[in-house]
C-alpha cells in the first residue's frame, strides 16, 4: 500500500515543520540545480526559513548579475504596462471624441439637406441660411472660372471662327434684305411699258415755234 497524499496545508508541529523544511529544502535546491544544468538556464533561488536563515542558489553568473537582470525586466514590465494602461485611456478618450464630431458632422448634413428643421431656432436658422448662401457663392464663382479656363483652352482655329460667325449674324441681322433681282425685273418692265407707248415726232431740225404750228396743221 502506497504512501498517501499529503494534504498542503501549514503544518502546525513546529517540530514536524523544521524537519519537513530542512528536507524540503534541500530538494529546491537540487532541483534549480538541475534544471540550471539540462536546460542552460540561468537560476537563482532564495529562500528565507521561520527563524529569518538564508538560503540561496545560483548558477555561474551570479547572484547578483540575475537580480540586475530581474530589475531591468521587471521596471521594463511596469514602464510597458503604465503605458498600456495610458494609451487605452488615451483611445477611449480619443474615441469619445471622435464619435461626437461623427454626430455632428450628421447632423449639420441633414440640416443642408432640408431635414430636422423642427428644432432649429431662429438664430441656428439664420447661421444655416448664410452658410448655404456662402456655398452657393462659392459654387458659382468656381463654375465662372471653369468656363473661362475651357473658353482659354480652346485652339486657336476655333476663336477666330466664332468671332466671324458672330459678326456674320451681327450683319445679318442688322442690314435689310436687299431684292435685287425684283427690283431689276421692275425696272426692266416699266422700260419695255414706255417703250411700247408712242412716242410723238420730234423734229431733226430746229425750226421757230410759228412754223412748227403751219406745219403740223
Amino acid at each position: 500500500m502506497g504512501r498517501g497524499r499529503v494534504q498542503l496545508k501549514r503544518i502546525e508541529n513546529k517540530i514536524n515543520r523544521q524537519v519537513t523544511f530542512s528536507k524540503r529544502r534541500s530538494g529546491l535546491l537540487k532541483k534549480a540545480h538541475e534544471i540550471s544544468i539540462l536546460c542552460d538556464a540561468e537560476v537563482a533561488l532564495i529562500v528565507f526559513s521561520t527563524k529569518g536563515k538564508l538560503f540561496e542558489y545560483s548558477t555561474d553568473s551570479g547572484m547578483d548579475k540575475i537580480l540586475e537582470r530581474y530589475e531591468r525586466y521587471s521596471y521594463a514590465e511596469r514602464e510597458l504596462a503604465g503605458t498600456d494602461s495610458e494609451s487605452q485611456g488615451n483611445w477611449s478618450l480619443e474615441y469619445v471624441k471622435l464619435k461626437a464630431k461623427i454626430e455632428i458632422l450628421q447632423k449639420n448634413q441633414r440640416h443642408y439637406n432640408g431635414e430636422d428643421l423642427e428644432n432649429m431656432s431662429l438664430k441656428e436658422l439664420q447661421n444655416l441660411e448664410q452658410q448655404l448662401d456662402s456655398a452657393l457663392k462659392q459654387i458659382r464663382a468656381r463654375k465662372l472660372k471653369e468656363k473661362e479656363k475651357e473658353l482659354a483652352q480652346q485652339t486657336p482655329w476655333e476663336q477666330p471662327n466664332q468671332g466671324q460667325n458672330s459678326s456674320s449674324m451681327l450683319i445679318s441681322q442688322t442690314l435689310p434684305s436687299l431684292n435685287i433681282g425684283v427690283n431689276y425685273e421692275a425696272r426692266s418692265t416699266r422700260a419695255e411699258e414706255e417703250g411700247t407707248r408712242p412716242q410723238p415726232a420730234r423734229p431733226t431740225t430746229l425750226m421757230p415755234p410759228w412754223m412748227l404750228r403751219h406745219v403740223n396743221e
